[in-house]
């Protein structure tokens, strides 16, 4: 399983970026697909997560209302703040049938990509 994010850049505060992320490898089946974000010297932190067979999409509360999953897996981050500025992963794992609804914990994802750098001034 490969996932590469691509969408990343420098920004103003108040605009927006649509993040990608390509997937290639994965056989069908259930899955998690997370976008988490890191700055250096922190933990990094689940800002979205959704269900490939659908279930309900989670946001972390920093980005309600601004973030949003668009066509498939990408992620639509509007009203950008400095906040908001990190390198952003793309990550995924096989669900069992147990997990209807997708953690925002990093520890639970397998798959990553190499990340995008996101800054907003």
């Amino acid at each position: 399983v490969q996932l590469v994010e691509s969408g990343g850049g420098p920004v103003q505060a108040g605009e927006s970026l649509r993040l990608s992320c390509k997937t290639s490898g994965y056989t069908a089946g259930r899955y998690c697909m997370g976008w988490f974000r890191q700055v250096a010297g922190k933990k990094r932190e689940g800002v979205a997560a959704v269900h490939t067979r659908g279930g309900g999409k989670v946001y972390a509360d920093s980005v309600k209302g601004r973030f949003t999953f668009s066509q498939g897996y990408n992620l639509q981050m509007n009203g950008l703040n400095p906040d908001d500025a990190a390198t952003y992963y793309c990550a995924a794992f096989s669900a069992p049938l147990s997990v209807t609804r997708c953690p925002l914990t990093p520890g639970d994802y397998v798959a990553w990509g190499q990340g995008t750098q996101v800054t907003v001034s």
